[in-house]
C-alpha cells in the first residue's frame, strides 16, 4: 500500500514538472519574441522551437532524477528542496544549451535564459505546495511511514519526541525497545515499550515497520553492532541517531580537516557569508530606523534635559560578541549619582529614576540610541541583549552555557525580549531562548522577530 502511494506521489511530482516546464518555456517564448524585446534574427520556425522544448522535457526531469528529486526525503526542508531545484536547474540548462550547441539546434540564448527563470520560479513554487499539501495530508494521520525506536534512554526519548512534535514529516513511532527488561510494558514519551532490545525480530515479526532508529548511547557499541548483523537481513531502513548530544553544543557539526572528517563542538554560527548577510541587513535597516525616529528622538532628547540635570545619553559598559566591551547607547533615564553605591539592576518603583525615566524605560524609548551602536559595528538589531560585565561573572558561575550567546553580537531585541523576558526575569529562561534563537537563526527570523517587536513586541510589565 505504502509504496503505492510512493508511486503515485512521485508521478505527480513527474507530471507538473513536465507541466511547469512546459509553461516556463512558452512563457519565455511569449517573452522574447511576442513581448516588448526587439527581434533582430527573426522568429525561430515552430520545428526548431518543437525541438528545443523536447529536448528541455527530456533534460530537466532526467536531471532531476539524478539529484535525487524525485525521492522522497522526509526529511529535507521546503529551503533545502528549493535550493536542490535550483541546481539542478542549472545543470540540465547548461546540458540543454550545450547540445542545442552541438546538434545546430542554436536556440535563442536569451530565450533560453528566460525558461530558466521561469522554470525555477514555477517548479519550486509547485512543489512546495506539493510538499505543503503532503505536509497537511501526514499531519491528519495519512501516507505515514512507520518507526521503531531502538533505546529508551534520553536519546529515544528525543527521537520520539522529535517524531511527535513533527508531524508533518510524515512518521509515526510504533513502539520502542529497551535495554531495561523492567521498562517492558511502559511507555516513553507516549510511545509503547514493546519488548527489549534482543527482541527485535521478533517486534518485526509482528509490527508492520518501514524504519529502525537506533538511539542507543556510546556505552553501547557492541550491541549497536550485533544489531547491524540482525538487521542486515531485513528490507527495513535503519538509521543510527549518533550519541554526540553529551558533547556537542549549539554549534556542533561535520567539517572536513585535510580529508579527515572531524566534528566541530563549538565554532561560530554565522560565518561567512551569513555574517556578511546579517550586517548588511544590520546597516540598512538601522538607518531606515534612524530616519524614521530622528524626530521622535529629538524630542526626548529635549524632554530629558529638560526634566533632570546631567547629560542626554548614558553610556553603560556592556559585554558584546567573544566577550569584547563597548559603551552601548541610552536616553539617560536614572539620576547622575544612581550608581553611586555600586552597580544593581532596576527594580519596580526603583526611587534613582527621573521624572520621565519611568516611561521612557517602560516603552523602551531609551534604547532608541542603540542604533547607532549598530551602525558602528558594536551590536546588531536582533540578538542577546548585552550584560553588564559585573553581572556576567555571577551568570557563568550559574548557568552552564552562558557564555554562549557571547558567540553572536548582542541586539536591540531578541527572542527572549518579544517572548516578554525582559527586566528581572529568570535569567535561565532567557538563556534558553537565546541559544534557541542562535541556533535557528536566519534573516527571516530576525526580520519577524523586528515586526513583533515593532507591533508591540517592546512592551513588558517587566520593563522597569
Amino acid at each position: 500500500m505504502f509504496s503505492r502511494l510512493q508511486r503515485f506521489y512521485t508521478s505527480i511530482k513527474v507530471a507538473t514538472d513536465v507541466c511547469m516546464l512546459t509553461v516556463a518555456f512558452g512563457l519565455a517564448y511569449a517573452t522574447r519574441f511576442i513581448g516588448l524585446i526587439p527581434v533582430k534574427d527573426g522568429i525561430p520556425p515552430l520545428e526548431e522551437t518543437a525541438v528545443s522544448l523536447a529536448m528541455a522535457l527530456a533534460i530537466f526531469p532526467y536531471t532531476f532524477h539524478q539529484s535525487r528529486l524525485y525521492i522522497t526525503n522526509r526529511a529535507r526542508t521546503h529551503f533545502g528542496e528549493m535550493f536542490a531545484v535550483f541546481k539542478a536547474s542549472i545543470t540540465a540548462t547548461l546540458i540543454l544549451v550545450a547540445l542545442t550547441y552541438f546538434t545546430r539546434e542554436r536556440y535563442s540564448r536569451l530565450t533560453l535564459a528566460l525558461f530558466l527563470g521561469y522554470a525555477l520560479v514555477l517548479v519550486s513554487v509547485t512543489r512546495l505546495v506539493l510538499r505543503v499539501a503532503l505536509s497537511e495530508v501526514r499531519r491528519r494521520g495519512y501516507n505515514l511511514k512507520t518507526i521503531l525506536v531502538i533505546g529508551e534512554g534520553a536519546l529515544g526519548r528525543r527521537v520520539v519526541e522529535t517524531v511527535r512534535e513533527h508531524r508533518e514529516l510524515g512518521f509515526r513511532v510504533v513502539g520502542v525497545l529497551a535495554q531495561d527488561p523492567a521498562k517492558v510494558g511502559r511507555r516513553v514519551r507516549g510511545a509503547p515499550v514493546l519488548g527489549e532490545v534482543s527482541e527485535v525480530e521478533r517486534i518485526l515479526d509482528v509490527w508492520p515497520v518501514d524504519q529502525v532508529v537506533i538511539a542507543l548511547p556510546l556505552a553501547e557499541q557492541l550491541v549497536v553492532k550485533d544489531l547491524m548483523e540482525q538487521l542486515a537481513l531485513r528490507t527495513v531502513d535503519v538509521k543510527v541517531v549518533p550519541d554526540l548530544y553529551q558533547y556537542i553544543t549549539l554549534y556542533g557539526g561535520l567539517e572536513e580537516f585535510g580529508g579527515l572528517p572531524i566534528i566541530s563542538l563549538q565554532g561560530d554560527p554565522m560565518d561567512g557569508w551569513s555574517r556578511v548577510a546579517k550586517r548588511a541587513f544590520d546597516i540598512v535597516f538601522s538607518l531606515v530606523a534612524i530616519a524614521l525616529t530622528a524626530p521622535f528622538m529629538l524630542v526626548t532628547a529635549l524632554l530629558v534635559k529638560l526634566t533632570s540635570r546631567g547629560p542626554i545619553l548614558y553610556a553603560q559598559e556592556r559585554m558584546g560578541i567573544d566577550g569584547r566591551t563597548f559603551p552601548i547607547l541610552k536616553f539617560r533615564t536614572m539620576r547622575t549619582d544612581a550608581e553611586v553605591a555600586g552597580a544593581r539592576m532596576a527594580s519596580l518603583e526603583d526611587p534613582r529614576r527621573t521624572p520621565i525615566g519611568t516611561f521612557l524605560r517602560k516603552y523602551s524609548i531609551d534604547e532608541l540610541p542603540q542604533f547607532f551602536n549598530v551602525l558602528r559595528g558594536d551590536m546588531s538589531l536582533v540578538g542577546p541583549r548585552p550584560e553588564r560585565p559585573v553581572f556576567i561573572e555571577e551568570f557563568k558561575r550559574q548557568i552552564p552555557r552562558y557564555h554562549l550567546r557571547h558567540k553572536v553580537k548582542s541586539g536591540i531585541t531578541g527572542w527572549a525580549q518579544i517572548n516578554g523576558l525582559r527586566g528581572q526575569t529568570s535569567i535561565q529562561k532567557r538563556i534558553e531562548y537565546d541559544l534557541y534563537y542562535i541556533e535557528n537563526w536566519s534573516l527571516l527570523m530576525d526580520f519577524k522577530i523586528l515586526v513583533r517587536t515593532a507591533l508591540g513586541g517592546f512592551l513588558s510589565k517587566n520593563a522597569y
